[in-house]
């Protein structure tokens, strides 16, 4: 498979448009700094079964302005904690794919796909690929900055920063 950070092959759980961080995490469920709780609920209002059937790894699989809504942090925080490896959208609220990289969870934006609900995806962060492999598809995303894969590996921007210092261009 790879490097785990910058590959990632899973299934896909395909949803719709216009997912808002309370529909990820309702915020009656962010009072919390216990992960796993917030991993119980995420997606519940969505899909009551999503963190019955999610596995370590999966990928979710959206179509436009996912994570709309708040500035919450817990909304990627929950579906890192709950095994989600990498959100695909067609395009994302732009707090929530900032807030998703400082907190280590890959974001890729496909503005057209087609992917289907179970689809087995092969994603590679660096190049920017997701490959439907039911489908036979390869699709471009729009490419991470160098940057970005960086605080990613790093398992996020506290972690990188702590690493690396500050970073200049």
């Amino acid at each position: 498979m790879g490097d785990t950070i910058t590959q990632i092959k899973a299934k896909a759980h395909v949803y719709g448009d216009h997912i808002d961080t309370d529909r990820i995490i309702p915020g009656k469920y962010t009072k919390t700094l216990d992960l796993s709780s917030l991993a119980a609920h995420v997606l519940e209002d969505l899909d009551p079964n999503f963190n019955k059937i999610v596995q370590q790894g999966d990928i979710l699989v959206a179509g436009v302005n996912f994570g709309c809504g708040s500035s919450r942090e817990q909304a990627p925080l929950a579906l890192k904690q709950a095994g989600v490896s990498v959100v695909i959208a067609k395009d994302f609220a732009r707090i929530f794919f900032r807030n998703a990289i400082n907190i280590g969870l890959p974001v890729l934006e496909i503005a057209d796909h087609s992917i289907e609900k179970g689809a087995q995806l092969e994603v590679d962060l660096k190049e920017g690929t997701v490959t439907d492999l039911d489908a036979n598809i390869t699709y471009k995303a729009t490419k991470l900055p160098a940057i970005m894969i960086d605080i990613l590996s790093e398992g996020g921007l506290v972690n990188y920063l702590t690493k690396h210092g500050n970073y200049s261009l």
